[in-house]
């Protein structure tokens, strides 16, 4: 079937320019000044790796040490000591169970949950009164009210004890910060963004930036850490900024913003992206791939979504089932340059890993990708017809068009000996913890997506227009149960987290990350779409701006 391009009237997004203009293009490397900064961080990470096991066999530390690993993991060196960090919280979960009885079980309950131990919430109902409510000798202590207000956000369904202590803590927090505006701003602000966004939901690199600084303030910081923080800091920028600048030439050989004018030109917040999935050196290859394929698939939705005819688009997704070289001639002239570029992404990291013997990775991302675009196909369907669809039906399309189901499979790729076929078999199976993350960002993009929907294109309806049309409910109204939809799926994401024994944190991790960028991607509005000046900060925080040591 030839379409003639021509002939077609377009209608034209007008999303934004990139705002990154060459300015990641080039990188230049100071050899000699980085293997001196190597050196030092293996020494200051012998240091640290003594006192974590030296804490092991003595109880009365085990609270201090509880305290270090949050510290570590929130400075962002987690992955330099994770067989110690999980031998020792191994340790003290077979030694106390859910019978915590050091100081601090607030911290005690979130590290352990956060690395996959099922620990008990009951040890909460020891703060609480004759009359079950929260004692109020609680506010006494900022940190600890802060502490256990972090806890809460590792509940599941059904701890109504956490539901009880979130509303206590968010209420005595606010008030504190008020009083507070004057006489100890810092604190103030430090309440005030915690209640804004509590860790659980922070980016691991985002939150280094933050407590890197806030560490160094405390009277009782370790030297060591500090300085290990800050170097590993300065190691890894450097690492990203190179594999920025090899993605950047990359993009601009493939002149995307002149191939494909009608879609959003986000190479650099697609890498900001991926690297928050992932940011350790040894993703590197895997972190490039997801990044590239993030990029590409922004195309391909602006494409569906905004630029591609019906019959254009079905040619399309016949051809991206068949996944052949063979189907570019099939294709209208504009498709067949993205056609070859997706064969080709996948084709380079195949011959990457391929080294490993792990080219089968690939096939399972090729999966994933297909899956997506017949997502897509079918919501192009539901707009070509006029058809609201169920709030059922809407999601279980949804599920495959977030992109998340298609990204986790993706994140997967090169990930070394972690990964299996079962772990790809897992991932593509619509598992709980996946689907807890598809419907976060399907809910999160439909509240807050700035992509233009003009009269004269016609676009699927959104979640919240199929609850308003099944159940006769107003905007507000579908907004509210939304909502609540979105926070019992961060709690279904932390029980499965807590439930997937036959898979590896390490890929856990991965589907937790991507949920949590959602948190800088749509806060309150699409910073991807629009460049916010938010996300703008964090890029250039994490890859422009230096960090003195």
């Amino acid at each position: 079937m030839s379409i003639k391009q021509e002939e077609v009237i377009r209608p034209n997004a007008n999303f934004p320019p990139s705002v990154w203009g060459g300015q990641f293009l080039t990188y230049e490397e100071d050899t000699v000044a980085n293997l001196r900064m190597e050196r030092s961080v293996n020494d200051l990470k012998e240091d640290i790796r003594k006192v974590i096991l030296s804490s092991l066999d003595v109880q009365t530390e085990h609270a201090n040490l509880l305290k270090l690993i949050d510290a570590i993991q929130r400075l962002g060196i987690e992955y330099h000591f994770e067989e110690e960090i999980g031998k020792a919280l191994k340790h003290i979960y077979d030694a106390y169970g859910d019978e915590w009885k050091g100081e601090n079980p607030s911290l005690w309950f979130r590290i352990l949950r956060q690395q996959g131990f099922y620990v008990s919430c009951d040890i909460f109902n020891e703060f609480k009164d004759e009359n079950g409510c929260f004692k109020e000798s609680l506010t006494s202590d900022v940190e600890d009210l802060l502490e256990l207000y972090e806890a809460t956000y590792l509940r599941v369904k059904g701890e109504v004890v956490l539901e009880d202590a979130l509303v206590f803590t968010r209420t005595r927090l606010n008030k504190i910060a008020k009083d507070l505006t004057q006489s100890n701003s810092t604190l103030s602000i430090r309440i005030q963004d915690a209640l804004e966004q509590p860790i659980r939901k922070r980016l691991p690199r985002l939150e280094a930036l933050r407590y890197i600084p806030f560490y160094e303030q405390q009277n009782f910081h370790n030297k060591s850490l500090l300085k290990l923080a800050k170097l590993d800091f300065k190691l890894l920028q450097l690492l990203h900024r190179k594999e920025l600048s090899d993605l950047s030439r990359w993009w601009k050989a493939l002149d995307a913003p002149k191939n494909f004018p009608y879609a959003r030109d986000r190479l650099v917040e697609c890498y900001f992206w991926a690297l928050s999935v992932y940011f350790e050196p040894k993703y590197s290859h895997a972190r490039s791939f997801l990044a590239k394929v993030f990029s590409v698939t922004a195309i391909i939705d602006d494409t569906y979504d905004v630029y591609g005819t019906y019959e254009e688009l079905k040619i399309f997704t016949e051809a991206i089932e068949r996944w052949s070289t063979k189907c570019i001639d099939e294709l209208p002239k504009y498709m067949k340059l993205l056609y070859q570029i997706l064969m080709d992404v996948y084709n380079e990291m195949e011959e990457i890993i391929g080294k490993e013997g792990q080219t089968y990775h690939i096939g399972y991302a090729k999966e994933s990708m297909k899956e997506l675009v017949n997502g897509y196909m079918m919501e192009v369907k539901w707009a070509n017809e006029g058809y609201i669809p169920t709030t059922e039906e809407h999601m279980s399309v949804s599920y495959k068009t977030s992109g998340y189901a298609m990204l986790t499979a993706t994140s997967f790729v090169g990930m070394g000996d972690v990964v299996t076929h079962d772990s790809f078999k897992w991932a593509l199976s619509k598992p709980p913890l996946v689907k807890a993350s598809c419907v976060i960002a399907r809910l999160m993009n439909d509240f807050f997506s700035q992509k233009v929907r003009r009269k004269e294109r016609l676009h699927v309806s959104s979640n919240v227009d199929s609850y308003m049309k099944q159940y006769g409910a107003t905007k507000k109204h579908a907004h509210d149960i939304l909502n609540n939809q979105i926070e019992d799926a961060w709690k279904d994401l932390t029980l499965e987290s807590l439930l997937c024994k036959n898979v590896s944190m390490p890929l856990i991790i991965r589907v937790i990350n991507l949920t949590q960028t959602l948190t800088v991607m749509y806060n309150g509005k699409d910073n991807f779409t629009l460049a916010g000046e938010e996300l703008i900060g964090h890029i250039k925080s994490l890859l422009i701006h230096g960090m003195s040591i």
